[in-house]
């Protein structure tokens, strides 16, 4: 059975905050009972977890949501707003900023069981397009182009961290990975992509580790094909891993530290212990 060190597969099964991918679940009891959040709506932002709960379904085509997939592997969801043209607030804002807060995105379909459990995504971009109100009114739409993060944690990983060993040139991976993270999500369009943003995280926190697990302090377990230690990057403050986030907030540890974050007795207790290594580390940097 497949145990990932990203936390993303346990026992054999896709995981996010315990719930599983294909999995039918209870909007009232396995939602709000656990996170609370707005009871009614497409978008739930619980105000005490970090964690924003997005549901599509064939019956947001009655209010002018068209949630869609693309070839290329995104999936376009219909802000909130039924009348009248939508803005970034509230729900669409929670989309949009969810990774620079540090909080997990979750889509669930709406089906006549209950709610199945489709993956987490992170955003890339959004757009506006012409589309029909509740009240059959064109409007100015926001919609969200989102990718799951195993797509984009498995294309990240295909082109591995470069070397940078002067102290110039990890000073410029810091400042381009501090820049991906506070991105500006009211763009219609990013400058640079997901899978760009997240490597640039991800190349910074592995060089600033200099070959050294910044959990339990021991050398890197092996190293890449091109000679770079091998350290994964986790992110403290949610306990998913995968897309852009801030740098400040994201760890390199070797893959025993980070099996244990994900699936060890006391990795809650452990993650606790990572952000207050973290508070020194970043002072380092």
């Amino acid at each position: 059975m497949e145990l990932s060190v990203r936390g993303k597969y346990v026992w054999g099964k896709s995981m996010s905050w315990g719930f599983e991918r294909g999995r039918i679940y209870n909007r009232r009891k396995d939602i709000h009972a656990r996170f609370g959040g707005q009871q009614q709506g497409g978008i739930i932002t619980p105000a005490l977890h970090s964690l924003v709960v997005i549901i599509t379904g064939e019956e947001g085509a009655e209010h002018g949501y068209a949630d869609r997939w693309q070839p290329e592997g995104v999936f376009e969801y219909f802000g909130e707003g039924q009348v009248g043209d939508m803005s970034m607030r509230a729900g669409n804002k929670a989309i949009a900023e969810h990774s620079i807060e540090g909080k997990s995105l979750l889509l669930f379909t709406k089906t006549k069981a209950g709610l199945r459990f489709e993956d987490e995504f992170v955003y890339e971009s959004h757009h506006i397009e012409r589309a029909p109100d509740r009240e059959k009114n064109l409007r100015d739409a926001m919609v969200f182009e989102l990718r799951p993060i195993a797509s984009v944690v498995e294309v990240v990983e295909e082109e591995p961290p470069t070397a940078k060993a002067a102290a110039v040139e990890l000073e410029e991976l810091r400042k381009k990975a501090i820049a991906a993270a506070k991105e500006s999500p009211g763009k219609t369009k990013t400058t640079t992509t997901v899978f760009e943003r997240s490597r640039h995280v991800r190349d910074y926190v592995v060089a600033r580790a200099k070959g050294t697990c910044e959990g339990c302090k021991g050398p890197a377990p092996f190293l890449r094909s091109n000679g770079v230690p091998y350290l994964e990057p986790h992110h403290i403050r949610r306990m998913t891993d995968g897309g852009p986030d801030d740098p400040r907030h994201v760890i390199a540890l070797c893959p025993n530290c980070h099996r244990r974050v994900h699936s060890g007795a006391d990795g809650f207790d452990f993650n606790i212990k990572l952000a207050t290594a973290m508070l020194a580390i970043d002072k380092k940097s």
